[in-house]
């Protein structure tokens, strides 16, 4: 009789434990793995702070919320944004997952930071966010299943570093009016693309193109110290190109308001050039009042001299610059 007793206490036992752990295993958010497949990049705007991607989003989850309602944050011009899902109910695949998809096509905002131009690296992102579900109910995970990027996928103009997904927090600040309500939190899911400028738009673009006014103007000082007038065009006439050469790529660039790269190296350059002017016109100025010719020479050595140093100085100026 006590056996019979204890058989039929031990389910009525182990029964609320049982549905205490399956209530704790579905406790906290709902997990939904996300991938993407980048087809293409274009129309990459720096001065508008935007460009176009086309791409496949895919999720996979296990449970009832569905994460196909979605927002694209940093998306703009709405009226041209194209979304079209792989099918309109969601397929259950053999490992227990219900799977769904979009291809998307449409224009996305990124800020562009150009203290490094033309070195800048950037991150393009494109962030994902859940229209219904907050943090706590569902969150995103990236799918690291397959490629990130079609093969063959370029950027004309940029050299494509890598591509990765990862989720994130975007905690709001707002409750965005609803009264009795906090600020809520979403999971964020980010794809981001890294690319940079290649290297030989900086060396034979913008770095040659100066380095022949700096070694022109340079040659002033091998002019005989007694023409002075052929000594002052030089630099004149390289600070003049340097000036329009400065222009043309800052034209492409939009209104910031600091210093980027390039800008710190043309400083550099206009102070070399202005170095160049004074040595001229104080040589010009110290012949005229010299009464032994013996002294040219010794001043046509310090003038070459004063090249060499000159020239090493911007040559060290833009390798600490690009460096730093």
């Amino acid at each position: 009789m006590a056996q019979l007793q204890k058989s039929l206490l031990l389910p009525a036992v182990l029964l609320p434990l049982l549905l205490f752990s399956q209530a704790s295993s579905n406790a906290g958010p709902q997990k939904v793995y996300a991938g993407v497949y980048l087809m293409n990049l274009y129309d990459l705007n720096i001065n508008e702070h935007s460009f176009n991607a086309d791409f496949y989003l895919w999720f996979k989850w296990k449970g009832e919320r569905n994460p196909m309602n979605i927002e694209f944050v940093n998306s703009v011009e709405k009226w041209g944004f194209t979304q079209v899902e792989f099918s309109e109910e969601p397929e259950l695949q053999p490992d227990g997952y219900w799977y769904n998809g979009m291809r998307i096509e449409g224009r996305f905002y990124h800020p562009f930071a150009l203290y490094g131009f033309p070195l800048d690296r950037h991150q393009l992102d494109i962030h994902i966010e859940n229209v219904d579900y907050p943090q706590d109910s569902l969150v995103y995970l990236p799918d690291s299943s397959g490629a990130f990027i079609r093969q063959g996928f370029q950027i004309p103009g940029w050299k494509i570093e890598g591509c990765s997904m990862e989720g994130r927090t975007n905690r709001y600040q707002s409750n965005f009016g609803e009264s009795g309500k906090a600020a809520a939190a979403y999971s964020n899911f980010t794809l981001q693309l890294s690319i940079s400028r290649p290297l030989n738009y900086f060396i034979l673009k913008l770095m040659l193109p100066l380095l022949i006014v700096i070694i022109a103007s340079l040659g002033a000082l091998f002019i005989h110290p007694v023409q002075l007038d052929a000594r002052i065009s030089l630099p004149i006439g390289g600070l003049l190109t340097s000036v329009f050469l400065q222009q043309s790529y800052s034209s492409a660039l939009p209104d910031v308001g600091y210093m980027v790269l390039m800008d710190k190296i043309y400083l550099l350059g206009y102070a070399l050039i202005v170095c160049i002017m004074l040595r001229a016109i104080l040589v010009g100025n110290r012949i005229g009042r010299l009464k032994k010719k013996a002294d040219i020479p010794a001043i046509i050595r310090m003038d070459r001299r004063l090249a060499w140093l000159l020239l090493a100085f911007f040559t060290i100026g833009v390798a600490v610059l690009v460096s730093a």
